[in-house]
């Protein structure tokens, strides 16, 4: 009997195939290749150069620099990584342009859980992967959280529940939903990358546009007016008949309402409310999401590099309360900041430390009565930590939480969060 994974190498076989970008998931799209049609041709194209840790067989072409699209006319069958615009891309009349997420879905849709939203969607597919496998369940975590999807096919098995976490880039070329769609929220992000609000929409809805009678669909309530016509069955969330207990790692309204769509989604692999609801207690949160670091020489430091929109930093703001310092800014990817402004204008924060294009932009919409805020600027993290150092109190609170993408300074929201951490650890308070 053919497997799941002889499913994806037929819609393969014999086609002349192009890897368009080779980061990690290109690089994870030639080793199934490899694996598995070792005979392809296949070219390798990207705008970068490979790092020196990644070999390419000799039998592959390859295409890198500036003309890296000059090969794409002359592939059948073109594989693209997440992070090349479609837009981009000129096709010719019968190019088959997929992904390795489509390629995926094609196969495991059945056994899997998506998840996506512009906020909230790595923290969900963590409770979720968490409450199935302390409920017993083999459960595999994949996708845009860490391992590619054609990396985990060795773990799955029949009985296997797959989590995958669902960017927006991932989700804009899939023709194939998962089983179970959460969709959670959709803010304005990743301008750069689709040109419009309106495509950017786009893709995520397509997490939620090819489901299938006996589907299930976890959609969050303020996004009932713009979703495409479900094949299956939906459910809103929050509920506020939905009792769920105090939850210490997962602070905040937003956070709770991710802990009900991911009791939902555990809820339609067969477990019970009931069952589910204590296994939350035992959640121990990922970094860099309203990560308590810790008390430093009297104050209290909180790292949220991962909010990189208006949004993202509101929800942190509103669920510490009063935040006396408050790191804001990094790479502009032109989205609106009037809501982060107008917030800021009616619950002022003593300090605000700003670096970046994005920082000077959300700098300009204050206007202020001095004394009431503090406006600084930066340029290394450094730098601001020096700042709070002169001006901080004990019993204060530091929080990072930019509004904005890192790409002008560091690799990824991870590094400037990893940055900060280690800059907590020898933080002196100079005014104590």
């Amino acid at each position: 009997m053919p497997s799941m994974t002889d499913h994806i190498v037929v819609q393969l076989k014999g086609k002349k195939i192009l890897i368009l970008g080779f980061g990690r998931e290109g690089q994870s799209t030639l080793r199934f290749l490899c694996r598995h049609l070792p005979k392809a041709q296949i070219t390798i194209a990207d705008a970068a150069l490979p790092g020196k840790d990644h070999s390419i067989p000799e039998n592959i072409r390859t295409l890198f620099g500036s003309h890296y699209l000059d090969g794409l006319s002359e592939a059948e069958l073109i594989i693209k990584t997440p992070g090349i615009p479609t837009r981009l891309l000129q096709l010719r009349p019968g190019q088959q342009l997929r992904s390795q997420t489509d390629l995926f879905l094609s196969a495991f849709r059945h056994q899997t859980i998506g998840v996506t939203g512009t906020k909230g969607k790595s923290t969900t597919s963590a409770l979720i992967y968490h409450l199935l496998s302390q409920a017993g369940k083999p459960v595999v975590l994949t996708g845009n959280i860490g391992t590619p999807c054609l990396d985990s096919i060795e773990q799955i098995t029949p009985e296997t529940t797959v989590v995958f976490e669902l960017s927006a880039n991932q989700l804009e070329n899939v023709r194939h939903s998962p089983g179970v769609a959460v969709l959670l929220n959709i803010f304005e992000e990743h301008l750069d990358h689709f040109g419009s609000m309106d495509t950017y929409r786009q893709a995520k809805l397509n997490i939620l546009r090819f489901c299938m009678p006996g589907d299930t669909a976890i959609v969050h309530r303020t996004l009932q007016s713009v979703i495409p016509p479900i094949g299956g069955q939906v459910h809103f969330f929050p509920e506020p008949a939905f009792h769920l207990p105090s939850l210490p790692v997962l602070r905040g309204e937003h956070n709770r309402s991710n802990a009900q769509a991911a009791i939902l989604a555990a809820m339609a692999t067969g477990f019970q409310e009931q069952e589910l609801i204590p296994l939350l207690n035992s959640f121990k949160g990922l970094p860099h999401r309203l990560e308590y670091l810790g008390l430093k020489a009297g104050v209290h430091f909180y790292n949220d590099s991962i909010a990189t929109i208006p949004e993202a930093t509101v929800a942190a703001l509103e669920t510490l309360g009063k935040v006396n310092f408050l790191i804001l800014g990094g790479f502009d990817r032109g989205i609106h900041y009037e809501l982060l402004a107008n917030y800021l204008l009616e619950h002022p924060v003593d300090h605000l430390l700003f670096t970046g294009q994005a920082g000077q932009r959300i700098a300009s919409l204050l206007s202020i009565t001095p004394g009431i805020m503090h406006l600084h600027f930066f340029e290394e993290l450094k730098e601001a930590f020096e700042i709070i150092s002169q001006n901080c109190h004990v019993g204060d609170i530091c929080l990072l939480s930019p509004a904005a993408a890192s790409y002008d300074r560091y690799k990824n929201f991870e590094q400037r969060g990893d940055l900060f951490r280690s800059l907590t650890e020898t933080f002196s308070n100079k005014t104590s």
